[in-house]
């Protein structure tokens, strides 16, 4: 069988390919399964520095989740369904949101449903030119269930989330650009390299402050302002007394370049 995950490391880079481009590299359980094992892998490889995640095949990142296999969840009844495919799901947008390295989506082809909830969650996105979105779930009776009722209205704001959320009309990358949902757009092929530069512009600095950072970021935003600045206080003292702090203020006082562990 071929493995619906690929997973390749370069340069402090992890490339993560969803591999089912026969079927637009659709998220099946045993995909989904197959990337939490990848994040497992390489969340504590200090080789790994950030993460690069894209589609196989030219046509899609990926079209959305696995409808047949969903089906006949649903099938079984709705305890059956929340379990295997709600729980899985977001069990899955949750680990690349609160994921401590950044990961970087690299959109190049159609991104639909699940797809699209994958990009919403991932810390940074770049988006082909060739790129299409959609959340088409309306169009099957039922809301998005990886997270997509909740995070697209926070990046979109709510009237531009939910006039996408209850169309299913698709947009285009710049639509997503343009409401945060995509960091830029560029040409097919500078694709990943475009990401590839970007995960190099982050990992030039300390892992550590990379990761409290995203934290800080990722926590607060479901907060109030004030718990919110509690956790960056407390993301902030947990680096006090670390080497990469320590080498970060020496640098700076010598006017030099900072030579961080990894980096």
């Amino acid at each position: 069988m071929t493995e619906p995950i690929l997973l390749a490391v370069d340069d402090g880079i992890a490339l993560i390919t969803l591999n089912r481009p026969e079927r637009l590299n659709a998220l099946s359980y045993g995909l989904i399964d197959r990337l939490m094992a990848a994040l497992d892998r390489i969340e504590g490889d200090a080789g790994v520095r950030a993460v690069v995640l894209t589609g196989a095949g030219e046509r899609a990142f990926s079209a959305g989740a696995d409808i047949h296999e969903f089906s006949d969840s649903v099938e079984q009844g709705a305890a059956v369904a929340v379990r295997d495919f709600v729980r899985r799901g977001q069990t899955m947008t949750a680990r690349l949101e609160a994921f401590k390295k950044p990961v970087i989506a690299a959109v190049n082809g159609i991104a639909f449903g699940g797809g699209c909830e994958i990009i919403e969650a991932v810390h940074l996105a770049v988006a082909s030119d060739r790129a299409l979105f959609a959340k088409p779930e309306i169009k099957l009776g039922m809301p998005p269930t990886f997270g997509g009722t909740q995070r697209l209205p926070r990046l979109a704001g709510r009237k531009r989330g939910l006039e996408l959320l209850l169309t299913g009309d698709p947009f285009s990358p710049e639509h997503a650009r343009d409401i945060g949902l995509v960091n830029r757009v560029v040409p097919h092929d500078q694709l990943l390299q475009a990401a590839r530069e970007l995960a190099g512009r982050i990992i030039r600095h300390s892992s550590g402050s990379v990761g409290s950072t995203i934290t800080a970021v990722t926590r607060g935003l479901n907060m109030p302002i004030a718990e919110g600045l509690l956790v960056e206080s407390e993301q902030f003292a947990a680096l006090v007394g670390s080497r990469d702090l320590a080498e970060g203020l020496a640098a700076w006082k010598e006017r030099r370049p900072a030579k961080y562990v990894g980096a």
